[in-house]
């Protein structure tokens, strides 16, 4: 669902400097495969520390730092998010509720908001 929302992502993933021709090659490539594996790990962490997430500020600013030297634009995640909630709706069927969507969108929202934080923090000595 991430490219067919916005195709212009799929030049962002590249992989030892390789271009995908289409979004079925990028979405079947193992390190695409990975990139969401680790996607799904910062989900899991932000659900684990639900009640303290931030703990988790230095890592998420770190991780939106990482992303903005590829290139990534903080708008991105707006699709991204847009993507996971399309993706939890499917797996959860009927209870996939409205206070489940809104549950998600905020903790989505959270750590979003700390990677922003990453944008907004110069290196030392700037």
């Amino acid at each position: 669902r991430l490219f067919d929302l916005d195709p212009d992502l799929l030049p962002l993933f590249q992989y030892n400097c390789k271009q995908f021709a289409s979004p079925q090659e990028c979405l079947s490539a193992p390190e695409f495969l990975d990139h969401i594996r680790k996607v799904m790990l910062v989900i899991d962490a932000a659900v684990s520390h639900l009640e303290n997430l931030s703990c988790l500020e230095e890592y998420l600013c770190n991780l939106g730092k990482k992303h903005q030297a590829v290139g990534v634009k903080a708008e991105s995640f707006s699709t991204v998010g847009e993507s996971l909630l399309y993706m939890l709706e499917k797996c959860l069927g009927a209870t996939f509720s409205p206070e489940v969507q809104e549950a998600w969108s905020k903790l989505y929202n959270a750590v979003v908001k700390a990677m922003q934080r990453g944008w907004e923090t110069l290196p030392e000595g700037d």
